[in-house]
C-alpha cells in the first residue's frame, strides 16, 4: 500500500491540479470533516482554478478529535472525492488544504492563522452543537464548560472562543478586516455566529470586551449561508474501492451524492474566492433558501431517520423505500411545509420536495438513519418547530410536523441514556411513561427544546400525543391507518 502524499504522485507521474507550490493560505476552516471537504475545500479548488488564483488554500483546523489531521497530515492535505449516484463523475483529487491543525492541540497555531493578513476569510462547519448556544436564550451558554474556560483565559479550543481570540488577535496585528462564513444548517447562521460572538465578548471584562465588539463592528462580516450536498460517513470498504481505482491509499477519502449547492449572502468584509465561477449562488437574502432547505430538506430527513429507526431501517435509502414513511414525509412537505412557506423566486416547491426524496433513495450513499437521527435536540427546532409554528398561526394543523415531533420522542425514550445527543443526560431523566406516553409527552415538551408558547398549544400538544400513541401502540405499522398526500 502507497499512501497518498505529493511524493507518491510525483512517483506516479501524477500532480495535484493547483499547483501547490504557489497556493497561499487565505482560508481559515474551523471544524474540517467530511462535509467540508466534499463542498467547501472542492468549490474553493475550482474557484481557483476558473480564475487562475494561488491566494486562497485552507488551513483546516480539527475540532476534538485530531483523527482529521491523522488522516491528511501524511498525505499533505490531499484527498479525493468520490461521488455516488446517477449522474456521478469519476473520483477525483483534491488540493485546496494547505495545512490541517489539530485545535485542541495547537490553539496558538490556530489564533495565529486568524491573525494573518492573509487569511481574509474564516468558514466553520462545527455542527449545531458547536455553537455552544443556550436553548433558553438563544445565545452563548455561558455555563458551558469549554466556553468558561475560553472566558477565562484558557487556549480556546470552542469555535466560539477561537474566533473571538483570533479576532482579538487580528486586532493586535493590525491584520486588516475578515469575514466569516458559518457553513452549519442553522437559520440566519450568519447573524447567529456574530450574536454568539457578541455574547463572548459581553462576558469579558468591560473594556476588554468593549475593544471587541468596537473592532469587530467596524472590521468583520457575518454572511448567511445555505450549503446542501450529502456526505455519509466514509467507510473501510470505501476506502478500500477508492484505492484500487485511484491507485494510492487516501485515509482522508469522502463520498457524496453528485448534487451540490451553496447560496451566500454577499457581505464580505474584505477579497473572497470566486466561488460563483465554481457554481455557488450570491444573494441578498439568504432566508428563503435556508428555510426551503431546513424545512424541506433536512426536516424530511430527520423524519425519515426517526420513522425508519422504529421500523427497523439501517438507511435513509431503506427508510425512504418504505412507503409508509415516503407517504409521511411527502405529507409533511405538501401538506403542510409548502403553505406555510415563502420560497425563493425561482424555486418550485413541490419539484424540489420530489427532488429530496429522490435523493434521499440513493442508495450509493449509505447514509445511516442512526447518524441522522443524532443531536436531535438541536435540531428539531430550526428543522421542524418552525413548521409547527407557521401551521398553527396560519390556522392549520400541524399534523405531520407533529408526527415528526413524536418520532423524535419515541427515539428518546427507547434510546435512554445511549441517546446520541448533547442533552442525553437531561432527556434520559425523564420520565418514559406509559405505552400511550401520557407522562413523556408532557414531560418532553417542557424540555429546552420547545418554546413555551408552542408547547402550551393544546392544538400542538394533542397531536404530538396522539402520534406518540400510534407509535408507542404499533410503531410504523399504525401511520398505514392515517391518511397521506
Amino acid at each position: 500500500m502507497t499512501r497518498l502524499s505529493l511524493a507518491a504522485l510525483r512517483a506516479a507521474g501524477r500532480s495535484p491540479a493547483l499547483d501547490r507550490g504557489a497556493l497561499r493560505t487565505g482560508i481559515v476552516h474551523l471544524g474540517i470533516g467530511a462535509f467540508f471537504r466534499a463542498h467547501g475545500a472542492v468549490l474553493t479548488e475550482d474557484a481557483m482554478l476558473a480564475d487562475g488564483s494561488a491566494a486562497w488554500g485552507i488551513s483546516a483546523v480539527t475540532g476534538r478529535s485530531p483523527r482529521v489531521r491523522d488522516q491528511l497530515a501524511p498525505q499533505d492535505g490531499l484527498f479525493t472525492l468520490t461521488e455516488r449516484g446517477p449522474g456521478a463523475r469519476p473520483t477525483r483529487l483534491v488540493s485546496s488544504i494547505r495545512e490541517v491543525i489539530a485545535g485542541p492541540q495547537d490553539p496558538g497555531g490556530v489564533l495565529a492563522r486568524i491573525a494573518d493578513p492573509a487569511t481574509r476569510v474564516v468558514t466553520l462547519t462545527v455542527t449545531e452543537k458547536g455553537y455552544r448556544i443556550d436553548p433558553r436564550t438563544g445565545g452563548l451558554d455561558l455555563a458551558d464548560a469549554g466556553v468558561a474556560a475560553d472566558l477565562a483565559g484558557a487556549a480556546p479550543t470552542t469555535p466560539i472562543g477561537q474566533l473571538a481570540r483570533g479576532l482579538q488577535a487580528r486586532q493586535r496585528a493590525d491584520a486588516g478586516p475578515l469575514t466569516v462564513v458559518s457553513c452549519d444548517n442553522l437559520p440566519e447562521n450568519g447573524a447567529l455566529t456574530a450574536r454568539l460572538l457578541a455574547g463572548f465578548a459581553d462576558a469579558l471584562p468591560a473594556a476588554e470586551g468593549d475593544a471587541l465588539r468596537s473592532w469587530t463592528a467596524a472590521n468583520a462580516a457575518f454572511p448567511a449561508t445555505m450549503v446542501d450536498r450529502m456526505v455519509p460517513a466514509t467507510t473501510g470498504s470505501d476506502l478500500d474501492r477508492i484505492e484500487q481505482g485511484f491507485g494510492l491509499r487516501d485515509e482522508g477519502a469522502v463520498v457524496a451524492e453528485p448534487f451540490v449547492q451553496w447560496v451566500i449572502e454577499d457581505r464580505f468584509a474584505a477579497a473572497r474566492p470566486g466561488w460563483e465561477a465554481a457554481g455557488a449562488r450570491f444573494t441578498g437574502d439568504v432566508r428563503p433558501w435556508e428555510a426551503a432547505k431546513l424545512r424541506i430538506l433536512n426536516a424530511g430527513h430527520s423524519l425519515v431517520a426517526y420513522l425508519g429507526l422504529l421500523a427497523g431501517h439501517a438507511t435513509i435509502a431503506e427508510g425512504v423505500a418504505d412507503d409508509r414513511i415516503a407517504g409521511a414525509v411527502r405529507s409533511l412537505i405538501h401538506s403542510e411545509v409548502l403553505g406555510t412557506i415563502a420560497l425563493p423566486e425561482g424555486l418550485d416547491g413541490a419539484a424540489y420536495g420530489d427532488s429530496v426524496l429522490e435523493r434521499f433513495a440513493n442508495p450509493a450513499l449509505g447514509h445511516t438513519t442512526a447518524k441522522v437521527a443524532s443531536d436531535g435536540s438541536q435540531k428539531i427546532g430550526p428543522r421542524l418547530l418552525s413548521t409547527a409554528a407557521a401551521a398553527l398561526e396560519a390556522g392549520r394543523e400541524p399534523r405531520w410536523s407533529a408526527l415528526a415531533v413524536a418520532a423524535w420522542m419515541r427515539h428518546v425514550v427507547l434510546a435512554g441514556p445511549e441517546l446520541d445527543d448533547p442533552l442525553a443526560g437531561a432527556l434520559a431523566a425523564l420520565p418514559a411513561g406509559g405505552p400511550d406516553g401520557r407522562t413523556a409527552v408532557p414531560a418532553l415538551l417542557r424540555c429546552d427544546v420547545f418554546p413555551p408558547d408552542l408547547a402550551a398549544d393544546q392544538r400542538f400538544s394533542g397531536l404530538v400525543a396522539h402520534w406518540y400513541g400510534v407509535l408507542a401502540a404499533a410503531g410504523v405499522d399504525g401511520l398505514s391507518g392515517e391518511a397521506t398526500a
